[in-house]
């Protein structure tokens, strides 16, 4: 169906213009609440009358539409977003993002009437259009740049290095108590033998008889 809107609808359209919409949406939602009226006859000729009275004040709107595409300018908004090492990003930007930074910048421009020209994956500069005026629509550019985050695969290496390391470390103390060990009980078997031989009284009457 076709409605005729009264006031201005973001993604939808402006006020006056004939928009065509399902008929759900626009018996349901757009006619109840006051946003539009259905384009028959009768309202489309009210439209003609109304335009002609108001076209002055249509120059007058566009002419401010044009001044905030001028004020605007080749602007370029820029985002940091986290990226892998081959540069492709975690996550997007979205027109709610850029609506907020135009904001900040001092330039009202609804969500909907923001469109990213193509999907940001990577790193590199995007084309995106505004919809300032429903004759007039203003490009501008977002600049997503990298900050580049470990991988899960880096730190798996890593752990990996670290745990071969304190292996080898492990090892290598290990061995050396064994040494130490082993040289310990060597001097008390020696010993041991050495207090039995000292010990042993037939040993000795021999050694006398002799």
């Amino acid at each position: 169906m076709e409605v005729i809107l009264i006031k201005d609808v973001p993604g939808l359209g402006f006020k006056d213009e004939i928009v065509k919409v399902k008929n759900g949406y626009g018996r349901n939602y757009i006619i109840p609440k006051g946003l539009g009226v259905l384009a028959n006859k009768s309202n489309s000729k009210n439209l003609e009358e109304n335009l002609k009275q108001t076209a002055k004040k249509q120059e007058d709107i566009l002419k401010e539409a044009q001044k905030l595409s001028k004020k605007i300018g080749d602007l370029v908004i820029e985002f940091k977003l986290k990226t892998g090492s081959d540069e492709k990003v975690f996550g997007s930007v979205t027109t709610a993002q850029i609506s907020k930074m135009l904001e900040e910048k001092g330039h009202e421009i609804h969500k909907k009437n923001i469109s990213i020209l193509s999907k940001v994956n990577s790193i590199g500069e995007y084309d995106v259009e505004l919809k300032i005026h429903k004759d007039l629509t203003h490009p501008i550019k977002i600049n997503v740049t990298g900050d580049v985050i470990k991988t899960k695969k880096k730190k798996k290496a890593k752990k990996e290095e670290t745990l071969k390391e304190e292996t080898k470390a492990s090892s290598e103390k290990d061995t050396k108590n064994i040494t130490k060990k082993t040289a310990k009980e060597e001097n008390v078997s020696k010993d041991a033998k050495e207090e039995t031989v000292s010990k042993d009284p037939k040993k000795e009457t021999k050694k006398s008889k002799k």
